[in-house]
């Protein structure tokens, strides 16, 4: 009887504690963001193994101990945790996980410049104050073998621009201070 009394009342102060219940007004996750995963209900020595930050990689996922690969771009982190929970349960790992999963304020809402086009790596990039054209391209990759970095165009605000990246090159004086959202354009 009293195994019962304290099974109830468990369960009952896992779902009012459970982050899932509370949080409204989610944002969808996206690649790079960075989540805070914690686990409990399993055993201790796995944990920490498992309870730590992610970031969401490039094709959308997070890889998590003895299940691998889980999708997280495009779910809210309420929908996330379920789903991780359910994982473990499908597969027989752990009976009762319980897990939260919370984004990084600043991470969720950072602000990006979008680079596009003959580049060698990701064109998605955080902006900051202190952001150029230039700067914006290197840390995307930097330029491919076959860009065209003298037809390159800058969107703003829906307004397109057309810049000669060679000519800044040569006078980095003259190098464009981006604003966030901010999409440069490399053909190649």
């Amino acid at each position: 009887m009293n195994t019962r009394i304290f099974s109830c009342f468990f369960a009952a102060c896992v779902c009012a504690w459970t982050p899932a219940h509370a949080q409204n007004g989610e944002i969808a996750l996206k690649p790079n963001n960075r989540v805070t995963i914690s686990i409990g209900g399993i055993p201790d020595n796995e944990v920490p193994q498992i309870s730590k930050v992610y970031t969401i990689s490039d094709n959308g996922t997070v890889n998590l101990l003895h299940i691998g690969e889980v999708r997280a771009a495009g779910l809210k982190p309420s929908t996330l945790q379920r789903t991780i929970e359910q994982t473990y349960i499908a597969r027989e790992i752990y009976t009762r996980p319980t897990v939260t999963v919370t984004t990084n304020d600043s991470a969720s809402t950072a602000q990006m410049v979008y680079v596009v086009g003959g580049i060698k790596g990701n064109g998605t990039v955080p902006y900051n104050s202190s952001m150029t054209i230039l700067k914006a391209i290197s840390a995307a990759g930097g330029f491919s073998p076959f860009a065209k970095p003298s037809k390159t165009k800058l969107i703003r605000n829906g307004v397109t621009t057309e810049i000669n990246l060679k000519d800044i090159s040569s006078d980095p004086a003259r190098d464009i201070k981006l604003q966030p959202e901010d999409q440069i354009i490399v053909p190649d």
